[in-house]
């Protein structure tokens, strides 16, 4: 069906008097000129672009210092920082042929934060909270944090959660935030918190939202809390298909409690080589209540289908998650 207004008939059409058929038209001025589309980028303040490029990945931060000149020059520290970056990175753990100092990292992922990084000040704090300086480790987040870096918002509020005594609410505040930017990990302690109720009215439906979005994005916690959602119906159309999808998915990508429970599925369904491969997998990973039921199943199975099932478990890797 059209639901366009019709055409309205001739008779309907608006008719100007004839007096002013007769009068001479009168010559318009020239309309003042558009305002013009192009963007003078170089005229943005410098301390704003800084604050908006901090957060940049390597793409980003080369795309952005070629849009013109003063761009180029005024990001060259966040591209000096980048750098530095690396090296820590490399310094950490060890990598590129270079032996792990983590001084030597320290020192280059804070030279990377004096020059605006918030990966440099993220990766900065995380040093400092390993080796036992929680509060530099949370200045250093919460910089990074407020220049609106997801993972700095993420690990700040998993420091939150630490503190003595826990400041919960500030924790779901940040977590809410870098869950809202795309952030995995963020998505599933908001959903954690939802779920118990920390620092926020709980909320299974929620919760099970914010778990099904973080299991999506290839977290393993949130991909078995989305298989109980759906396994118990709460929060999420009880769906045994589902329920079996993500918990296999939860065991693919190293759940050890996904991969026992998983295996616990295929006995009862009969298939007995492949549950005793999940199960030894969880017995290797000290779920210890897999062990009584890998000894029955092995016990059940051929020697040649349960050497296979082994060996199968000996040259299995995690999965990467596909987003």
């Amino acid at each position: 069906m059209d639901h366009r207004a019709p055409w309205p008939a001739a008779s309907d059409s608006p008719r100007l008097p004839t007096r002013h058929l007769s009068m001479p038209l009168k010559r318009r001025r020239n309309p003042p000129p558009l305002p013009s589309l192009a963007h003078d980028f170089s005229a943005l303040p410098i301390d704003i672009l800084l604050k908006i490029a901090a957060s940049f990945t390597v793409p980003n931060l080369w795309a952005a210092s070629m849009v013109c000149r003063p761009w180029r020059e005024a990001l060259r520290p966040l591209r000096e920082a980048m750098v530095l970056l690396q090296w820590g990175k490399r310094f950490k753990h060890g990598r590129g042929g270079i032996r792990p100092n983590l001084d030597k990292a320290l020192d280059s992922f804070l030279k990377g934060a004096a020059r605006g990084s918030t990966p440099a000040m993220v990766d900065a704090g995380l040093l400092y909270w390993e080796t036992g300086n929680r509060e530099k480790g949370m200045e250093l987040y919460l910089k990074a944090a407020e220049l609106g870096d997801p993972a700095g918002q993420c690990n700040l509020g998993i420091s939150y959660l630490q503190t003595e005594p826990p400041k919960l609410e500030e924790a779901v505040k940040w977590f809410y935030r870098a869950a809202g930017a795309g952030h995995v990990r963020a998505m599933y302690n908001f959903a954690l918190c939802l779920h118990q109720g920390r620092g926020v009215q709980g909320s299974i439906p929620e919760a099970a939202k914010w778990y099904l979005r973080a299991a999506e994005g290839g977290n393993k916690r949130a991909m078995y809390n989305t298989s109980l959602c759906y396994s118990a119906g709460e929060g999420l159309t009880r769906s045994d298909r589902q329920a079996k999808k993500w918990m296999k998915r939860a065991a693919d990508c190293g759940h050890t409690k996904a991969q026992y429970e998983y295996g616990l599925r295929l006995f009862s369904s009969g298939e007995m080589t492949k549950a005793l491969v999940y199960l030894e997998l969880a017995s290797r990973a000290g779920e210890t209540a897999a062990d009584h039921i890998k000894n029955v199943v092995v016990q059940m199975l051929s020697p040649v289908s349960r050497d296979h099932a082994i060996v199968l478990a000996e040259n299995w890797r995690a999965s990467r998650p596909s987003r």
